[in-house]
């Protein structure tokens, strides 16, 4: 059921890459900030905007169903923060870590969970 939920959250995201294709192709680390980065007044801003939590949604789903809780090392604290927190989170720390922004897009996000919410073990 889980796996199940992290596909449709990849799947939701889906409608905004039809807004423009080229924009919404995430490549590398870099290309996912991009999207979390689109100003309010850009007209892809709302479909940008909603890509870019479909990506963390998912990424994580994925990882809450199919990573065992003894070998976690990202755990969302209590209360859990918000999508925007995360996503303006992730977006802070890309800037201050260029060096990773050439990674796949969810290797640099696990970087950057890994850091701003560690297990506590």
């Amino acid at each position: 059921m889980r796996k199940l939920i992290a596909v449709a959250a990849f799947m939701l995201a889906g409608p905004a890459m039809a807004a423009d294709k080229e924009e919404f192709h995430v490549k590398n680390a870099s290309g996912l900030v991009e999207l979390c980065s689109v100003p309010a007044d850009h007209p892809h801003h709302v479909n940008a905007r909603e890509f870019c939590h479909g990506y963390l949604v998912g990424a994580y789903q994925y990882y809450d169903a199919t990573e065992p809780a003894s070998d976690r090392f990202v755990c969302a604290p209590d209360p859990r923060p918000s999508l925007g927190d995360v996503m303006d989170g992730y977006v802070a720390w890309a800037k201050t870590h260029p060096q990773h922004m050439s990674e796949r897009a969810a290797d640099a996000l696990f970087r950057y969970l890994a850091e701003a919410y560690p297990c506590k073990k």
